[in-house]
């Protein structure tokens, strides 16, 4: 408790943070490292996955489900892991230092990741290896510093500034997209357009994301002088776990006879204090109302890939409205809103989304084709999407070479530009659901828990695609059903979240400190509940027992 006063007394000096401001604003100078740290990272993560899938299938040599599955799993990997990274920020490293940390990681599988695709640096078990451990390693990164990013950022504001801090979320979303766009747009080029080791050059296309991490890593150091640290609270994993596990067995063990509580948490009150299982309750609230919402990712992810479907584009449009709808919603839609006074800015809203197709495309300009002692190269240019057979047959005089192709579904012909009012649809949908969720999970999370809610947030992309690569790879349904079923999920997903959401009622983490003034959690330090323990051992007539806690007490 000492501590925690002393490194609160460094962060504070008469009440003001000693974070200068932004020109005169509410806004923490802070922030500024922490939104370009953001930026930098999303190009390096959405950089190497713009041309993750081409790589399996053109470099690896995988086919088409196998590249799917493994890019679903690399994703739902990247939105498990931030559990492991909350955990070690709020109960071991603090937020700052686990940023760090597993940033190294992340630039280690990043170099891992291009050294694997080089040709000439073994064959092609060894390429699969490296890419296997690079892979890894970037989940573990990227997933690792996604919870604690987003709540060191909330944690630099002061706790009056909240419609600022509400705003830190949207820009540090906006930063988000942006670096998705340009990594989009850029990755490819490098990819496609320089060529080295005989081909496309996968290495580059993956070394200059890692750059870009390595940039991301060293500004964010630059900026230490300024941030706010709060210290980690000790191993509160094994405290909540402990006290749900006694509540857990209490209630089990109890009888008739036995008083009731208002609250399954409450009979774990003879070991841990009310604070502590005030704060599990607000949390397990909240990680219950997020139970339905990975369905909501299951059908946004259907524009990212699906078993049939790669489509950059669509990628890119989304995220460029998305940079166009933010700051609209901020400025124009939440205050009308706030002004009809019939929905809250802070509740999350749904849109049933709808997605389009598109049709793969090769480009094949060197087809290799024999006839007997003949061979003969040949263009064929641009094969659609069900284009599959090729012939070769003699005929003439003189051997010649002659082809046709084989196709089994008619190429679509619609514009790209009627798919445009569902991008606006979907993006819509995200910004409103996202962005509010980010700021969601950290005001209704308790001091110690900031990360873990956040990683809680997170988790329901990771089921979503769980969901999604249960569903494209084991149902064996049309693309045209999976969409369908996707939609109707999600009708129904979003009535149930609406009745839950109803019942929610907002708390205010920070009257914790106005209610609970003691904020250990180890053993008998709620007065509250030693008085309570006290009067009931007094009654009982087990002096040796009270004579015990009160001198466990006064240590």
């Amino acid at each position: 408790m000492g501590k925690r006063k002393e490194h609160e007394l460094d962060i504070h000096e008469n009440g003001k943070s000693k974070s200068p401001k932004l020109c005169g604003t509410n806004y923490p100078v802070s922030i500024s490292f922490i939104v370009v740290n953001e930026f930098c990272e999303r190009f390096s993560y959405y950089g190497m996955k713009a041309v993750l899938t081409l790589y399996f299938i053109n470099y690896l040599h995988w086919d088409q489900n196998l590249s799917t599955a493994v890019y679903h799993a690399f994703s739902s990997l990247c939105y498990f892991t931030p559990v492991l990274g909350a955990l070690i920020a709020d109960s071991w490293l603090g937020k700052f230092r686990t940023i760090i940390y597993l940033s190294v990681v992340y630039v280690l599988g990043h170099i891992i990741k291009s050294v694997g695709a080089i040709p000439s640096v073994g064959n092609s078990t060894v390429h699969i290896a490296l890419s296997m451990l690079g892979l890894v390693l970037i989940a573990f990164g990227t997933g690792g510093i996604k919870p604690c990013v987003a709540a060191f950022g909330g944690d630099q504001f002061d706790e009056e500034h909240t419609i600022e801090r509400r705003k830190f979320f949207s820009i540090f979303y906006m930063s988000i997209n942006a670096g998705s766009v340009l990594s989009t747009v850029i990755t490819p080029i490098l990819r496609g357009d320089v060529k080295c080791f005989g081909g496309d050059c996968y290495a580059l296309a993956f070394g200059v994301p890692a750059i870009l991490m390595v940039i991301a890593l060293v500004v964010f150091i630059s900026g230490s002088g300024m941030y706010k640290k709060s210290p980690p609270e000790g191993n509160v994993l094994s405290d909540v776990c402990k006290c749900i596990g006694l509540a857990i067995k209490n209630r089990w063990r109890s009888s008739e006879f036995d008083s009731k509580k208002k609250h399954w948490l409450d009979w774990a009150e003879e070991k841990y204090p009310r604070r502590l299982i005030h704060e599990i309750k607000m949390v397990l609230r909240v990680l219950v109302l997020y139970i339905p919402l990975p369905m909501f990712w299951a059908l946004f992810d259907q524009q990212v890939m699906t078993k049939h479907t790669r489509y950059p584009m669509g990628l890119m449009l989304n995220a460029l409205l998305i940079l166009l709808f933010v700051p609209i919603f901020d400025v124009v839609v939440y205050p009308l809103i706030g002004l009809s006074q019939t929905v809250s800015a802070d509740n999350f809203h749904h849109a049933l989304t709808k997605s389009c197709t598109h049709p793969i495309s090769h480009r094949y300009t060197k087809v290799r084709c024999s006839s007997g002692s003949q061979v003969s190269f040949i263009n064929l240019g641009l094969l659609d999407f069900g284009a599959s057979t090729l012939y070769g047959i003699p005929g003439g005089t003189e051997p010649t070479l002659h082809y046709y192709i084989m196709v089994d579904v008619v190429a679509n012909n619609i514009h790209i530009t009627w798919q445009i009012p569902q991008y606006i649809l979907i993006t819509a949908g995200e910004v409103m659901f996202s962005i509010t969720g980010l700021e969601f999970s950290y005001s209704q999370a308790p001091a110690n828990m900031k990360s873990v809610l956040q990683a809680g947030w997170l988790l329901t992309v990771a089921f979503g695609n769980v969901i999604v690569l249960i569903v494209a790879e084991g149902a064996g349904l049309n693309q045209w059903m999976e969409f369908l079923l996707f939609a109707g999920l999600l009708v129904a997903v979003c009535i149930i979240f609406s009745i839950m959401a109803y019942f929610y009622k907002y708390v205010d983490p920070e009257e914790l400190d106005k209610l609970f003034q003691d904020k250990t959690v180890d053993g008998e330090d709620d007065d509250s509940l030693k008085k309570d323990k006290k009067e009931h051992m007094e009654q009982a007539g087990d002096s040796t027992y009270l004579k015990s806690g009160i001198k466990n007490t006064a240590m």
